[in-house]
């Protein structure tokens, strides 16, 4: 399987400049795309149910904000929408498909740069979910997780890291979050495949035209759990593709 995941910042903008031609190229199995900003019914009819692809939608409560949705070849067996925290369940953050044996999850992780408040936010949502994956690893299930996480963990994975250490997305406690996923058993599947490989970033600041400098963060991630890992045949980042400040990444899943 060839699954992706995609921070589209807009699906209505991103439609209009060339979803639907770029999926028709690239046709993975799994596509996951957040921050959709738009309910179902306010997606151009080609992409609310687009051609050989069945889709789930997760949109946000508030209008114009955050949202999730999920598209695959094949419908998954199961669907459930937030992960049972009542506190994160309007934001449309969490949308959670099953695929065989593999339950993945499609996250839009807060965003904590608008204030202490929201990153305070934005840290209560970290350690809910965390406490829930390992619980469900713990089950013995196999969770692949994708989306945006707002946050670079190491130093190689932003351009500039001395500038951003007292920025939300490179906070030394953001950045103990990624470091306790991958304690709970969790793999970064791109550093897997690219240990060292720098200037590897997934999103760039439009304000300062960063893409086309590579000034850039890496916060869109695959993590697996340990039990599935080895089944994960590749990882990588699809810089070139187009449309909006974030890039989709992905993975090959055996």
């Amino acid at each position: 399987m060839r699954i992706l995941s995609w921070n589209v910042n807009g699906i209505r903008a991103v439609v209009r400049k060339g979803l639907l031609d770029w999926l028709a190229r690239d046709r993975p199995d799994v596509l996951c795309l957040q921050e959709i900003k738009a309910r179902p019914e306010q997606v151009p009819p080609p992409a609310r149910a687009p051609e050989s692809y069945h889709v789930e939608w997760h949109p946000a409560q508030r209008p114009g904000y955050s949202g999730t949705a999920t598209w695959s070849r094949i419908p998954p067996s199961a669907v459930a929408r937030d992960f049972g925290v009542a506190r994160f369940a309007d934001e449309g953050r969490v949308l959670v498909t099953t695929h065989g044996d593999v339950e993945l999850y499609n996250v839009y992780f807060p965003n904590g740069k608008s204030g202490l408040k929201r990153l305070q936010y934005k840290l209560r949502f970290y350690d809910s979910l965390l406490e829930h994956l390992v619980a469900e690893r713990e089950a013995g299930k196999k969770l692949l997780v994708g989306g945006d996480y707002n946050t670079a963990h190491k130093p190689i994975d932003l351009a500039h890291p001395g500038q951003n250490k007292r920025i939300s997305g490179f906070l030394v406690e953001e950045r103990a979050w990624l470091d306790r996923l991958v304690e709970a058993g969790f793999v970064d599947t791109f550093r897997q495949f690219h240990p060292d490989e720098k200037e590897q970033y997934t999103w760039w600041s439009p304000l300062t035209k960063a893409r086309e400098r590579n000034v850039g963060w890496r916060i869109d991630y695959f993590f697996a759990s340990d039990n599935l890992v080895s089944r994960v045949k590749d990882a990588f980042i699809l810089p070139d593709v187009q449309g909006s400040d974030h890039c989709p990444v992905g993975v090959e899943l055996d």
